[in-house]
């Protein structure tokens, strides 16, 4: 069974983690329909991943035996001050499982995958304690398209220092179309 890189207890029920398919797509979109409410495309970080492509090897899809999506990460490339970055969200995880450590699962193995490949530094927009849990701190200077909460800006150094001295408004890569 997997474990919860939180608590080193085992996770509820065991998951396959693997990189997201085009033949997951609708399942996964369901899923963050489920989780999230209406109107979540019109949130500034969904205007920054229209158009560009995901950073697929990051993307992840938890399946349980049944063959059923539990969770899901998705992450995007973004640019900050010329700067690049990771996007990572969204991340869900089905209300059936939710509590059972797999969001945390899904966090620790992407953001492990994004240290090894090479990103130096990772952002969100999230709720602070949560995400604190995973080395995750607000980020001044960083700006995303309103309307965003700043307080709500967090990032994580996957290179010591990486965030240092890097300020400005969040924008999409312009090198990753997709």
């Amino acid at each position: 069974m997997p474990k919860n890189p939180e608590s080193d207890k085992e996770v509820g029920c065991v998951f396959a983690l693997r990189e997201e398919t085009a033949d997951d797509w609708w399942e996964v979109e369901a899923l963050y329909d489920l989780c999230f409410a209406p109107g979540r495309e019109a949130l500034s970080s969904y205007r920054l991943r229209d158009g560009a492509a995901k950073v697929a090897p990051l993307c992840l899809v938890a399946r349980d035996d049944t063959a059923s999506v539990g969770g899901a990460i998705r992450y995007w490339p973004v640019r900050i001050g010329g700067q690049r970055a990771l996007l990572l969200g969204p991340v869900a995880v089905h209300p059936t499982h939710q509590g059972e450590g797999l969001g945390a699962l899904l966090i620790a193995e992407s953001l492990n995958k994004a240290q090894m490949t090479g990103w130096a530094r990772v952002m969100l927009v999230g709720d602070p304690p949560y995400y604190g849990r995973f080395g995750f701190a607000r980020l001044d200077g960083v700006e995303m398209p309103p309307p965003t909460n700043p307080e709500r800006v967090l990032g994580r150094d996957l290179v010591p220092g990486a965030w240092a001295g890097v300020r400005g408004v969040v924008r999409r890569d312009p090198d990753a179309g997709s």
